[in-house]
């Protein structure tokens, strides 16, 4: 399982792109030792994520899952709000964040990400 986006797919989330904010809800598997890694790229992603005017909103692990079916329970979730969509394509395209996605990337052993819109009214 694909734990990033292609660059097929961020392009074509960036062309949805109708300006308005969306939180990224991220379900994360962690590999082997991946834990300690992930909490290191967590705090040196937020510099750049606070520049982007995004904000890490939750961020926090599973204690004992209390419905899930097999393979749907999940290690870790984070969420992040964005301003909009070109923010998060911007992010992945940067050099400072590429350096650290590399902590991110070997934490992981499967994740999930799921742009989510505001409920009209909220």
């Amino acid at each position: 399982m694909a734990i990033e986006a292609s660059s097929g797919e961020l392009e074509r989330f960036r062309r949805g792109d109708d300006g308005r904010p969306f939180v990224l809800v991220q379900l994360l598997r962690f590999a082997e030792g991946g834990r300690d890694r992930y909490l290191q790229y967590s705090v040196q992603v937020q510099p750049i994520l606070r520049s982007l005017g995004a904000q890490l909103i939750y961020g926090g692990e599973c204690v004992e899952p209390l419905v899930a079916g097999e393979g749907q329970a999940w290690d870790a979730v984070v969420l992040v709000r964005y301003p909009n969509r070109t923010a998060y394509v911007q992010m992945q395209a940067d050099p400072a964040y590429q350096d650290i996605a590399k902590l991110r990337h070997a934490a992981l052993r499967e994740a999930v990400l799921l742009p989510m819109n505001d409920w009209p009214g909220r």
